[in-house]
C-alpha cells in the first residue's frame, strides 16, 4: 500500500479508500444486506492490505451504514481514519429538500446548528468520541460559507473532528471556503465524481486541489460496477437501484464499452490485472494528491483492489485507455 497526508491535516492515509455507501443497503443497492459480522471481516482484510481510510456518511441507509462501522469498529478505532459526512439529514429540521427515500425526507442544511446536530448524530452512530474528517455531503449556496467553516472549525478546536472537507461542489466553493478558514484548519480533502467514462468535473478541479494542498478523492471510479467487466452489462437492476439509472445501460453506450473491454484486454494481458485494477490504475495517474475511494462489499474485492498500485501504465497506454471510450464519455453524471 501506498500513503499520503490527508490536504495539510497531517493525517496519514491509504491512497485506497474503502467506500460503504453499499453498506447501507435499502432501495439503492438492492442485491443484498451487510451484517456486522460481515462488516468485521470486511475491516479484518482492510488492514491485512493496508487500507486505513473508511468512508460512510449518515444517509447511506439512513444510519445504517455508520451503525454496521460503529459495531465493527470496536477495540480497534483507532486503526482506521474515519471519515463521514454533513449537511444530508432526515430530521425534519429544515434545510433545501434534498429527496424522498424508503420513507424519509432528506434536507440538504449546511447551517451552524444542522452542522453540529448531524456531528453529535455521527458520533452516537459509529461508537465514537472523535470523527477524522468530515465532508459537507452537498455543497450549498443558501446558507453562508462562513457560518458553515465556522462550525466546522469550532467542532475541530473540541476534538469532535479532525478535519474536514467538501463534496458534490465546485471549485469555485473550495475557493470560498478556504478564503474564510483558519490558516491552521482549512479544507483538507474534496470527494468528487471521477471516471475515465467522466473525467470532465475531476480534471477541472485538480488546478485548485493543487493551488491549496487539497486531496482529490475520486468516487465512481468503476461506474458502480459497470467498468469491471463486460459481463455486469447484462445484469438487471430494479427501477430504484443507483445502477439502472446511470447512462451505461443504454444499449448504445453498452455497445461502446464492449469495445473498450476488446481494446483494454490486451493490457489487462500485459499487466496479469483485472479489468478493475487497469481502470483503478488510470484514475491513480491522473493527480499526485489522489485517493481512491472504492465501494467495497465483499472482501475479496478489496484484496483485489489493493492491488492496483503495483501497475504503473506508461503515457501511450493511459492514452491508448482513454481514447477508447472517447466517443462515450459524458459530461455530468447525477449520482
Amino acid at each position: 500500500m501506498e500513503y499520503g497526508s490527508l490536504g495539510n491535516s497531517g493525517i496519514k492515509i491509504s491512497k485506497i479508500a474503502l467506500g460503504t455507501w453499499g453498506l447501507g443497503g435499502g432501495s439503492v443497492w438492492s442485491d443484498g444486506d451487510s451484517d456486522v459480522r460481515g462488516t468485521r471481516r470486511l475491516l479484518d482484510v482492510c488492514l491485512e492490505n493496508g487500507i486505513n481510510y473508511i468512508d460512510t456518511a449518515p444517509v447511506y441507509g439512513t444510519g445504517v451504514s455508520e451503525e454496521l462501522l460503529g459495531a465493527a469498529l470496536e477495540g480497534r478505532r483507532h486503526d482506521f481514519i474515519l471519515q463521514t459526512k454533513c449537511s444530508l439529514n432526515w430530521r425534519g429540521e429544515g434545510g433545501n429538500f434534498h429527496y424522498e427515500r424508503d420513507g424519509y425526507t432528506v434536507n440538504n442544511d449546511t447551517r451552524a446548528a444542522a452542522v453540529r446536530r448531524d456531528v453529535e448524530d455521527s458520533l452516537k452512530r459509529l461508537r465514537t468520541d472523535y470523527i477524522d474528517s468530515i465532508i459537507v455531503h452537498y455543497v450549498c449556496g443558501s446558507f453562508p460559507v462562513a457560518e458553515t467553516v465556522g462550525a466546522l472549525e469550532e467542532l475541530i478546536k473540541e476534538g469532535k473532528i479532525r478535519a474536514y472537507g467538501l463534496s458534490n461542489s465546485l471549485p469555485r466553493d473550495l475557493d470560498e471556503y478556504m478564503d474564510v478558514s483558519e490558516a491552521r484548519h482549512g479544507v483538507s480533502v474534496v470527494q468528487e465524481f471521477f471516471s475515465i467514462l467522466s473525467p470532465f468535473h475531476g480534471r477541472n478541479y485538480f488546478d485548485v486541489c493543487k493551488k491549496h494542498n487539497v486531496t482529490f478523492q475520486t468516487y465512481g471510479v468503476l461506474e458502480e460496477g459497470f467498468l469491471t467487466s463486460p459481463e455486469f452489462m447484462e445484469r438487471q437492476f430494479k427501477k430504484t437501484d443507483i445502477r439502472s439509472r446511470l447512462p451505461w445501460s443504454a444499449e448504445d453506450k453498452k455497445l461502446g464499452l464492449r469495445r473498450a473491454f476488446e481494446i483494454w484486454k490486451d493490457l489487462c494481458n500485459e499487466h496479469g490485472c483485472s479489468f478493475s485494477q487497469l481502470v483503478e490504475s488510470w484514475a491513480l495517474s491522473q493527480f499526485d494528491n489522489m485517493s481512491l475511494l472504492v465501494g467495497m462489499r465483499r472482501p475479496e474485492t478489496v484484496a483485489d483492489t489493493a492491488k492496483c498500485i503495483g501497475i504503473k501504465l506508461s503515457k501511450d497506454e493511459l492514452a491508448l485507455m482513454e481514447n477508447a471510450v472517447k466517443g462515450i464519455q459524458v459530461e455530468v453524471l447525477d449520482k
